[in-house]
């Protein structure tokens, strides 16, 4: 049962349910679900919630039983979470019938912008900071892909950093949903960001979460290298943020996580422009070695990371990557911001 309504952001709202007694924090979508009310009966899904996966410690609303959302009376025939029970039908920015349509049908190159692919969602703020500290104020959009959460709704971080007016949009292509605009592939999600949105700068990731097993190849960022190929083939210009933690408790993340060392190492046929953060030290010298077999199939570019430690304290929205904020893994977000610095000196005119 429903009991109270907490935040809301766009696409998604926090309520409270009670459940045999006990007070459940859960996520329901609208668009999905229906609004709920207090006093709404709610179908829940809690699986992640009893495993204690990354969540942020959510069940999921699933239906409101009693009371459910009207048909849908829209245009657009892209179906997304395809053969799911909860699937979704949503117009397509490339799809027939959508005012884009002729815009991307003839779509087909990216004009040199540059855009930094990044294996987890937590980089997307730092990136955008680091490029507005080099730059000031972009028109960058974040093109979202399908490893991690299918809603973008559930992201506050995009929500605002829409609202601060950090992000043109977001485009959710392959099985995500729920973006300013939906594309069935990373090639035509890219080709909109750039042709619609009018994007000068974009950012490419999987949506909050993501999944590992802890082998070479079984993790969802392996797609970071796929991005990699895709922006180089629509003439992009690619630029690949290192995924480094001083702090990771698991060795495969310190240092350079393997992500990226076999995501731009073996997957990325395609150069890329990889930002080296300048970090001082000891683990300076770490990564700077770990990344060097990267120079075989990418350029490496030393990037300054002086005063980008200030840049993102004022970010708009709050830092946190893996359940360490900025000043736990400070090195992690001042490598995604070198990124952004170093893409903001590639940016050309829309």
């Amino acid at each position: 049962m429903v009991s109270g309504l907490r935040r809301e952001w766009a696409g998604a709202i926090e309520v409270d349910v009670t459940v045999a007694g006990v007070a459940v924090r859960a996520l329901a979508y609208p668009a999905l679900t229906g609004r709920p009310r207090p006093g709404d009966r709610a179908l829940l899904n809690a699986g992640a919630l009893e495993m204690g996966l990354g969540t942020g410690g959510y069940a999921l609303v699933v239906a409101l039983p009693d009371r459910l959302p009207p048909d849908r009376d829209e245009p657009g025939h892209l179906v997304k979470a395809r053969y799911t029970p909860l699937q979704a039908c949503v117009l397509g920015a490339d799809e027939q019938g959508s005012p884009h349509h002729e815009i991307l049908r003839e779509a087909d190159d990216l004009d040199g912008m540059p855009v930094v692919v990044a294996d987890l969602h937590s980089a997307l703020p730092a990136v955008l900071a680091g490029a507005r500290a080099e730059a000031g104020p972009v028109r960058a959009a974040y093109v979202m892909l399908d490893g991690g959460a299918l809603p973008a709704w559930f992201s506050r971080t995009t929500a605002a950093l829409r609202d601060a007016g950090w992000l043109a949009g977001t485009v959710t292509v392959g099985q995500s949903f729920g973006g300013d605009l939906e594309a069935v592939t990373l090639h035509t999600g890219l080709l909109a960001a750039r042709h619609v949105l009018g994007a000068g700068l974009v950012v490419v990731a999987q949506g909050p979460g993501n999944l590992g097993t802890g082998t070479r190849w079984g993790f969802s960022g392996v797609a970071a290298g796929e991005a990699v190929n895709a922006v180089a083939v629509l003439g992009g210009r690619p630029v690949a943020s290192l995924r480094i933690s001083e702090a990771d408790p698991r060795e495969r993340h310190r240092g350079v996580s393997h992500h990226s060392l076999t995501s731009y190492g073996r997957v990325a046929l395609a150069r890329a422009d990889v930002v080296l953060p300048d970090l001082p030290g000891e683990f300076g010298a770490r990564v700077t070695a770990a990344a060097e077999p990267l120079a075989a199939r990418h350029t490496l570019v030393r990037v300054s990371v002086a005063g980008l430690a200030d840049v993102l304290r004022a970010c708009p929205v709050p830092l946190s990557t893996m359940g360490r904020g900025l000043d736990e893994d400070l090195a992690y977000f001042l490598a995604a911001a070198a990124a952004g610095r170093h893409a903001a000196t590639l940016l050309t005119k829309p």
